[in-house]
């Protein structure tokens, strides 16, 4: 924003402010306005919450346990603080003096007893309410009761305030989110302001200034890959809106909750570590296992989350394989130097590169590269890569130097499609991005079990110099009954001075057919951005129904979304409708997309949830690799059920 816009919306905002604020007593002080608050989130707030794992399955005696855990585990002493509640921690009815009041079963101590626990702990405590009539599980909320339930809040000892949007009558969202920004204020006590407006009204843009400490820029996360990939796409652009006391939320952590892999969760926290994202780790902290516990309490990737420098992490670079798999997030460090995470969003293990000048790093004859997770050092001359499997991150700290060992990388290159019994061949090779030679390199290739890998060479390397690169060639052979599928294919490359291990991987696919219904095929991959693929019904689990017709056949990944499946040039014609589901109401807006090997073959502009199905009728002939797209469009993905109905090939 603009100062000139600033000052604007500024003095819009006082004007709210004094029509709906609450007029100090003659004589006191007044209050701080929402644009002075107090600089409570100077770095991103760290904490848990309540929803991710438990939703309205909670009471007293888990947030006390999960106060003890976030000590007794190591997350208090790696600086989580907040010990936050969400929704369903109030009563079903207000006091008789209109006040909020807990739930007398799930916490009848009331929550200054719960404040008072957690604070004993050095710990703080957060509530949950809704900028609305209810919240979003129907208790009462706090639209048009701000001062009486900000004053409770203040003398219940509360510390953060998670203000949601629910049943919110389509009031402007300023107003409302004002009105309890002035309410907070005039309490007098610090209050970390919380503004969960699911990015519906760009609170990227105005949040900051009604007084919001952090600000949600999407609409809420889910455990699975696709969730966590839309959110991200989500934050493009949005840098410019981040800052010490005024942080872009990309919603909570999902690390830990077992709905997706280890190197998953990796990436997922690698990401909103670089993103400067408030991190709310949403697990159950009494009993997670010590790799999510290191997941969540890694001093380097918590150091780069804590550390403003100028702007918050963001994409510099994507590429890959025409669906931009492959990205590069970068952002400066305090110190001088850049961290940056390479980032594999496919299905199959891959190289991600960038170098130092494309992050920004001055010239210089050699840049130590510090690997966060690993915990090692190495030492390049410029290039900054490395091998990263399906689904993950590497993630490193880069600046002049020139302590450490050279830097090795591997990629592993291979047939992106073969049938169950074929033969193929695949290159591992090995470069030397350091200033020393490297010795002694030896080359070992893992397919899966049952699977046959004879080298085609030597698989050792006696000298690599400098800036040089080796291949090493391997046949490998899949049974005949290999399911369909991607599998991986792993390197492993020891030289001297170390080990690191390269990605790959090969997709064993059956061409299709007849007119099969795409809905009876499997897709190679699937990408959903929220909850899980519906086939032959909607993502909510009800018949596919889209503007009043009901369809038998279908698939509805909810979007952002992305299905891929394999046509293997034996198909002449894909046809399908594609809109969003009546489940939504009118509600919802999505860009539908058909790739045939990385080119457009078909859009249908933006749908929205009062439009009928777009017909489809695209020409494939000689299409290996069909994808079906589904984007968000310009609100958030909320109400995006997006469904690909009637779905069909014709095929050889």
């Amino acid at each position: 924003m603009n100062r000139t816009a600033r000052c604007a919306l500024l003095a819009v905002l006082g004007a709210v402010s004094l029509l709906i604020g609450t007029t100090p007593a003659s004589g006191a002080p007044a209050p701080p306005s929402p644009q002075d608050k107090p600089p409570l989130a100077p770095t991103p707030p760290m904490g848990w919450n309540s929803w991710n794992k438990f939703g309205c399955d909670i009471d007293e005696e888990l947030i006390r346990e999960t106060a003890d855990a976030m000590v007794s585990s190591g997350m208090a002493d790696a600086g989580y603080t907040y010990v936050n509640i969400d929704d369903c921690w109030m009563a079903p009815e207000r006091d008789a003096e209109g006040r909020l009041q807990a739930d007398p079963e799930r916490f009848p101590s009331g929550i200054k007893a719960v404040a008072d626990y957690v604070h004993a702990l050095g710990l703080k405590l957060g509530v949950y309410s809704s900028a609305g009539t209810a919240t979003c599980q129907g208790l009462p909320a706090s639209l048009d009761h701000e001062t009486t339930d900000a004053a409770s809040f203040a003398e219940w000892g509360v510390d953060l305030l998670k203000y949601d949007n629910c049943n919110n009558q389509g009031r402007p969202a300023i107003e409302r989110y004002t009105a309890m920004a002035d309410a907070l204020a005039a309490t007098g006590r610090d209050i970390v302001y919380s503004i969960c407006e699911w990015g519906s009204n760009q609170p990227w843009e105005w949040a900051a200034e009604v007084g919001g400490h952090y600000w949600r820029t999407t609409g809420d996360i889910s455990d699975n890959w696709g969730s966590v990939v839309s959110i991200l796409d989500q934050q493009v652009g949005l840098e410019a809106y981040s800052g010490p006391n005024a942080w872009n939320d990309p919603d909570m952590l999902e690390v830990g909750n077992g709905g997706m892999s280890t190197e998953e969760y990796r990436a997922h926290m690698s990401l909103w570590s670089l993103l400067n994202s408030p991190l709310i780790a949403g697990n159950d902290l009494r009993s997670m296992d010590d790799t999510t516990r290191a997941l969540l309490t890694d001093p380097d990737v918590i150091a780069v989350n804590q550390d403003w420098a100028g702007t918050q992490g963001h994409k510099i670079a994507d590429s890959g394989n025409g669906a931009g798999d492959l990205e590069v997030w970068a952002k400066p460090t305090s110190a001088g130097g850049a961290a940056v995470v390479l980032f594999n969003r496919g299905a199959t293990g891959a190289q991600v590169a960038t170098t130092a000048a494309d992050l920004g790093l001055p010239g210089a004859a050699s840049y130590e590269m510090r690997d966060l997770w690993a915990d090692t050092t190495t030492v390049t001359t410029g290039n900054v890569r490395a091998s990263v499997p399906a689904h993950g991150a590497k993630m490193f700290v880069v600046a002049p130097g020139r302590r450490g060992g050279p830097a090795v990388t591997t990629d592993v290159r291979t047939a992106g499609y073969v049938e169950p019994g074929e033969s193929f061949t695949t290159t591992v090779r090995v470069t030397n991005d350091g200033r020393r030679a490297v010795r002694d390199v030896r080359v070992a290739l893992t397919a899966p079990a049952g699977w046959q890998v004879r080298p085609d060479g030597s698989t050792s390397v006696r000298v690599l110099p400098p800036g040089r690169g080796a291949g090493v060639d391997f046949t490998v052979t899949a049974p005949a009954g290999a399911p369909n599928g991607t599998h991986d294919l792993t390197a492993d490359v020891r030289h001297r001075g170390g080990r690191l291990a390269g990605y790959g991987a090969v997709t064993i696919a059956t061409t299709p057919t007849g007119t099969p219904w795409l809905s009876d095929l499997g897709p190679v991959s699937a990408q959903v951005g929220w909850g899980e693929l519906g086939v032959d019904e909607s993502v909510d689990g009800n018949p596919l129904t889209i503007a009043g017709v009901t369809y038998a056949k279908g698939i509805a990944p909810h979007a952002a979304s992305e299905m891929t499946y394999y046509l293997g040039g034996h198909c002449t014609r894909f046809t399908a409708g594609a809109g969003i589901d009546d489940e939504v109401g009118d509600r919802g807006s999505v860009e539908f997309t058909v790739l045939g090997d990385g080119a457009v073959l078909a859009e249908t502009g933006l749908v929205t949830g009062v439009d009928p199905a777009v017909p489809l009728d695209v020409d494939v002939t000689g299409v290996t690799e069909l994808v079906l797209a589904a984007g968000v469009g310009p609100d958030n993905n909320n109400y995006d059920h997006s469904e690909w109905v009637d779905a069909k090939l014709t095929c050889a």
